[in-house]
């Protein structure tokens, strides 16, 4: 084979790389690795137990194999590794609602119109749905639950390296801002003895909170609100995984309200992907055109961050790795610097 085949070739497989997400989804969908909890199983024992076809989950189970989720052998049977165990349901970590949030029709028919996004310079949802992302939500109340749930999903690995990253002071008020489900916030208040948290959200999503926890009574309160407008009072003001969803403009808006609210010697920690100006692979790099097909945000750079603080009132203090992909972009107050 010549160069020039083998780079045909490998292009030929880049392209039809896009339907291993779609059989993991399918995977997920039908929840076969909870019922290889207990050990293997045949592709009619599993389709028996998950409803589907034995021939067509055979041949979704026989790709994702190929990535070490699953194992066939010898007898035909599929064995789930320890990889693909975090596709239980049930499993400590599980990232189930984050794959099915991720290749849901939100995310991956804009994907899959990309090229609107060169042409017309912005988001190709709004041409496919009709309305800007978050607005498809408020109408479709299962679409809006796949999506939150999606993100705790997402964010249960992330949260415990993220808190141990950052020595909260033992006094301050956190303040999650657009936090979900407090899961990041909770991590906090249990690695700092008398930290005080409150979570800021929309109604609907805070009535989905995991902070109700004995160990956590008295340090928590819930606060309503859209952090276009305003911010609670506080200390420090987390926002983890907020700024990718939304331009620089929109981005302003939120710091300057946060910088408004905060404590004299406050910080605002924006927890995001922080670009690297290379060529290496990451997942920020990957999360960007996600963003840049369904919404209207971006994953930042540094120098990015940078003038966006500055713009807002703010000065980048430092960057602190986590961990994770994502890390902390630690501000204060340009006064403060």
């Amino acid at each position: 084979m010549t160069n020039d085949d083998a780079s045909a070739a490998r292009i030929i497989d880049e392209a039809l790389g896009f339907l291993y997400p779609a059989a993991l989804r399918t995977a997920a969908a039908v929840g076969v690795a909870d019922h290889l909890t207990d050990g293997p199983r045949t592709p009619s024992d599993l389709a028996k137990a998950t409803g589907t076809d034995p021939r067509s989950l055979h041949r979704v189970l026989r790709l994702l194999a190929t990535r070490g989720l699953f194992e066939e052998d010898a007898e035909g049977r599929f064995h789930l590794t320890e990889t693909g165990s975090a596709l239980r349901s049930d499993a400590p970590v599980s990232v189930r609602s984050a794959v099915l949030m991720i290749t849901d029709r939100t995310f991956w028919l804009p994907a899959g119109e990309m090229t609107r996004c060169l042409e017309e310079g912005t988001s190709a949802f709004e041409g496919i749905f009709g309305v800007p992302f978050f607005d498809y939500f408020t109408g479709n109340a299962e679409t809006a639950a796949i999506f939150h749930d999606g993100m705790a999903s997402m964010s249960d690995a992330e949260n415990q390296p993220i808190a141990d990253a950052y020595s909260f002071p033992p006094s301050a008020t956190v303040v999650d801002v657009g936090g979900g489900h407090g899961g990041l916030l909770q991590s906090a208040l249990r690695n700092t003895p008398g930290l005080q948290g409150i979570l800021y959200d929309r109604p609907h999503v805070l009535a989905g909170h995991r902070l109700d926890t004995p160990d956590l009574a008295g340090r928590w309160t819930l606060a309503e609100g859209d952090f276009f407008t305003s911010a609670p009072p506080g200390d420090i003001y987390l926002l983890k995984r907020i700024l990718h969803d939304w331009d620089d403009t929109q981005s302003r808006t939120i710091l300057r309200n946060c910088r408004e609210a905060m404590a004299p010697g406050g910080r605002v920690l924006v927890i995001d992907a922080v670009i690297p100006q290379d060529n290496a692979p990451h997942q920020g790099k990957t999360l960007d055109l996600l963003m840049m097909a369904s919404l209207v945000g971006r994953e930042r750079t540094e120098r990015e961050f940078k003038d966006l603080f500055a713009e807002a009132g703010l000065h980048l203090s430092r960057i602190i790795p986590t961990g994770t992909v994502l890390s902390i972009v630690e501000a204060v107050a340009a006064t403060d610097a």
